[in-house]
């Protein structure tokens, strides 16, 4: 089964992330880095890698460079990973033992601040592992979704998120993200979000429910200077959110 899947990362300007992610990938045949535009060190570092191949594509969508990938990947299965996922060795092992049955793969995230796994997050699980022929990429805000023509599965293995650039670069992507959530929050209809949604569309409740939440629901609070670090990132991207959206009226 490893030698029917090709990693997939997306970059731009991931120099602090890039060798870290890359390393955990030596088990693949070939290891694809679409890049956007990188104006640091990371396609430098992409190179130094024997199984990897850069390719670089402008930036229109999430959903665009993915839907690219599926076109140049030469296997049939594409594991999708942004520059800050760092895969546990025990995901090559359960990628090897895989029954291609089914034909998307779903997996579940820890979330980890500065190599400190946090007890608890919001970061959703996502489809990460997907045959070509059956998924379809289409963007919803700022991040893609997948369409899967046929049943999805559930890796054992959790992945671990651990975004090693700088606060300053946090905000920068919070800015651009939030400005497209925004968009998609006033185009949609009340009944047709859900709860979570409905939730970002009151604006000044947002920001402090996740403040809550964060801190004292998934107990961040008790993960020190990581969990706080983390709780203040969500805080601040909701408040860019309600901004978004206190603009557009």
């Amino acid at each position: 089964m490893l030698d029917q899947i090709t990693p997939v990362v997306l970059t731009r300007d991931e120099e602090p992330n890039i060798a870290r992610t890359l390393g955990q990938l030596r088990w693949a045949r070939e290891v694809i880095v679409l890049d956007s535009g990188s104006t640091d060190a990371t396609v430098a570092i992409a190179q130094s890698f024997p199984n990897v191949r850069v390719v670089e594509r402008p930036f229109d969508s999430f959903a665009g460079q993915w839907t690219f990938a599926q076109s140049i990947v030469r296997t049939p299965w594409l594991l999708a990973l942004d520059a800050d996922y760092f895969v546990p060795e025990e995901l090559a092992q359960e990628l090897a033992s895989l029954q291609p049955n089914v034909h998307a793969y779903t997996a579940a995230f820890r979330y980890a601040v500065g190599g400190r796994v946090l007890r608890a997050s919001l970061y959703p699980p996502r489809v990460v592992l997907a045959e070509n022929a059956h998924v379809r990429f289409w963007q919803d805000g700022h991040a893609q979704r997948v369409r899967v023509d046929g049943d999805t599965g559930m890796l054992r293995t959790p992945f671990i998120h651990d975004d090693r650039k700088s606060f300053r670069a946090f905000l920068d992507r919070q800015q651009r993200y939030m400005r497209q959530e925004a968009s998609k929050l006033r185009a949609t209809s009340w009944r047709d979000l859900n709860w979570p949604a409905r939730v970002r569309k009151l604006i000044v409740i947002a920001p402090l429910a996740v403040l809550l939440h964060t801190l004292f629901a998934k107990a961040l609070i008790l993960d020190g200077l990581p969990g706080l670090r983390y709780t203040w990132e969500r805080f601040t991207a909701e408040l860019m959110l309600s901004r978004e959206l206190l603009r557009g009226r």
